[in-house]
Formats: structure tokens, sequence, C-alpha cells
């Protein structure tokens, strides 16, 4: 179920650009990311002088790109992994449920500060280089820069969601060219290109030296900060001088600081729920809604919300940890030894319970694949991220035809039919 998306212009034409910036650090002459306000970060082609390696640059930016295909190679049979776990959240070699020890990382950070926790022990302990990491533009603070933190002061300045769009693999040169290790910090998608990346770069596989991937359900598009700040009292974004989505509580407000239209300073608030349940999915961009990771499946080390149970006004954060490989299990190990975490080992059932939609999403993906293809619009491909057994088992007899039929009316309402990939 998939065409030839070959070439980077191509993949964003057909909506499957995931805005992570791979291709803008792989052909950097060819490419740079630029802010679309309707989908989301997105390549855009550069007029530059010729040069031999043009094509290499560009065949390199497709083969990195995440948006197109994904592909797991780990060995599914191995002792370490939950192995009930494997076919629908992919490998997980232990799952805690813990928080950061920094008291002050804990609270502004957006579920506990676990991959502040991590950041800083790579940072102190460690002799990590650098986090290459995302937070809010500093002329901006309504849209999302690339940055490198080296010290507990910028982490800590630079903590919570970032429910628009972001790039940080257009940074990953930072990491190629340090002398020491570097901590990549992104979305699923964002991870998995850096990985990709690392395989066509010896220079950036040497240089990553820890991959954390937070859960996703999705990125919302600059329109949607933009709708949530209108719904906030804010008729002008260039008026804003500071926007956190969440954090500085659990799971924490949306919270502007902006100049009204006499000049006052004015702070105002909304609800996680009011925000994202209720403006920001639905700007959720197109390559998400058929996506198969949002918990972060390429990471060393993944992290998200424990929404297994509710929360208590006033309850300090919590995140679930996963480590993924056997270099993040050592390494949340370690910083808990070391005193920058706490964490308990929990059943793998939290996990399921605390992301109660994602297995049903995961299957309703394989009808949205098959709804696109079937009328010509471009797909990712998927190898050894299973869908199907999903959209039967947790679908039901309506669902099932709304993520096939559903999916091929949106694909022709948003002009994605008859796609060609040149």
């Amino acid at each position: 179920m998939t065409r030839n998306l070959s070439s980077i212009e191509g993949i964003a034409r057909a909506q499957l650009c995931s805005g992570c910036g791979t291709c803008a650090y792989l052909a950097p002459r060819q490419y740079r990311m630029v802010d679309d306000v309707q989908h989301g970060r997105r390549p855009e082609s550069l007029i530059a002088t010729s040069h031999g390696d043009d094509e290499q640059l560009r065949s390199d930016a497709v083969a990195g790109c995440p948006g197109a295909a994904l592909a797991h190679d780990f060995d599914v049979s191995s002792p370490e992994l939950h192995a009930d776990l494997v076919a629908g959240w992919g490998p997980v070699r232990r799952l805690w449920e813990g928080h950061a020890v920094d008291a002050a990382l804990r609270y502004s950070g957006s579920s506990g500060g676990a991959a502040s926790a991590l950041a800083l022990f790579a940072l102190e302990q460690r002799n990590f280089g650098g986090v290459l990491h995302t937070a809010a533009r500093a002329d901006a603070p309504y849209r999302n820069e690339t940055v490198v933190s080296r010290t507990r002061s910028e982490l800590l300045a630079r903590t919570g969601s970032r429910y628009a769009p972001a790039s940080p693999c257009d940074g990953l040169h930072h990491i190629e060219a340090a002398e020491q290790p570097f901590l990549f910090i992104g979305k699923p998608c964002d991870v998995a290109g850096a990985r990709k990346a690392s395989e066509l770069r010896p220079d950036l596989a040497a240089g990553l030296g820890l991959t954390i991937a937070f859960f996703c359900a999705g990125t919302p598009s600059t329109a949607g900060t933009l709708a949530m700040l209108a719904a906030m009292g804010v008729d002008d974004p260039a008026a804003v001088h500071g926007l956190r989505y969440r954090g500085n509580g659990w799971p924490g407000n949306a919270t502007v600081e902006f100049e009204d239209r006499a000049g006052q300073a004015r702070t105002q608030s909304m609800t996680y729920d009011a925000t994202w349940g209720g403006i920001l999915s639905s700007h959720v961009q197109w390559r998400c809604r058929v996506c198969v990771d949002h918990t972060g499946e390429f990471a060393d080390i993944a992290v998200g919300d424990p929404w297994y149970r509710d929360i208590k006004e006033g309850e300090s954060g919590s995140s679930l940890i996963l480590a993924r490989t056997a270099r993040g299990k050592d390494f949340v190990e370690a910083a808990v030894a070391a005193g920058y975490l706490v964490a308990a080992d929990v059943p793998d059932a939290l996990l399921v319970a605390s992301q109660p939609n994602l297995l049903r999403t995961r299957g309703a993906v394989w009808g949205r694949l098959l709804g696109s293809r079937l009328v010509g619009a471009g797909i990712p491909r998927y190898t050894r991220l299973p869908t199907f057994r999903f959209w039967l088992s947790e679908l039901s007899l309506p669902q099932k035809f709304v993520s096939i039929l559903g999916t091929a009316r949106r694909c022709l309402k948003r002009g994605l039919a008859g796609f060609r990939a040149h």
C-alpha cells in the first residue's frame, strides 16, 4: 500500500511531510524549513548554484524522510523486550512511572519533568555537550525554534510542551560538528528522522548520544495556535510576549502574556482540555492522521502522561518512562541512581490504560491508508509496524467503514486524490 515518493517536493505536495527538518539538515543547499500557517513546518526549495553532489544530497533527503517511510529493525523475539507490547507499542525493555527530583523542573514540565531531568543528568554527569530540542521563538513566542541547551537554567526556561510546528532535525548539524555527545529531544517523527539521518551521516551517528521522544497526538498548525490565542482574547500575535501550552502544574493551563489594545500588560489562561481538546486538535496536520507511531518507538527513551488515573487538583506531575533500547534503559537507571530521577516499575497494563485510544488509532490507520490508496492519494510506507490486526480487533464495523470511506472523502476534499510524486 504505497506509491513512489521520489522527491521531497512530492512528499510535501502529498501532505506527508511531518515538518521534522531532516531534509534541511541532509541537503542544506537545497532546502530550508519555513512555516506554512495552515499546514505546519515545510521544506522550501532553494535556488542555488549547482554542485556535483546535489542529486546525491536530494536522494539522501528522501531516504532520511520519516514522513515517507518508517521501518523497524529490532529483534522482536528478544527476551529483553516486553513481548505483549511489541506489536502495538514497539520495543519496550522497561517501564516506569516517575518524575524529576529537581522540584522546579518537575513543576514547570508538562508531566513530571522526566525528559528535563534526564537532560540535566546528561549535561552534569555524562559529559554531554548539549541538548538539541525545541523552544518558543524569542521574537515570536507563539512559534517554535530549534535550540541547544547547555545549562540547567536554559533547560528550565525551555520546559513544557509546544503544541505548534517544530523542526528540531534542522539543527542536527550542531551534533555532527560537536566534540562531545548530544542528547536529542523531539516528537516521535523527529526522533525517527534523526535516526534515519544518522544512518547516512557517520559523524551524526557518533555524536547522537541519546534520543528522547515524547508521546504525541499530532502537531497542530500555526493556524491552531492563532485560533487558541483568539479564544484567549489576543487578536494581534505580535503583541504576545510569552506563551506556554502546558506546564507549571499538571497538566497545566495554556497561558499567554500579551499587551492589549490599550497597551496594558495582561495574562490569560485556558485549561488543557479547552485548548487541546477544544481547539488545537482540530488543526493537526494530515501526516499525523496517518501516523502509527505516537509513542516514540524509534527513540532510546520515550515519555508521556500517565492518564490511567484522574489528576487531583494541585497534584505534582508524573511521567510514564519507556526504555526502548539497552542504551536508554541503562541511562534511566543511572539517572535514578544518581538522584536526578525518581522512578518505580509499573505493569504493562498501565501503558495501555494511559493511552486507551492508541491501539484503535493504529488500527484506523490501516483503513485510512486503504481509503487514501483508493482515490490515488500518496501514503507512507510502514515496515514491521503492524496495523491490520488492530483494524480487525479494535474497531467496530461502523468505525471500519469510516476509516476507509471517510478518509477517501477527506482526501478528495483536500485535493490529495490522483497524487503524482514527481
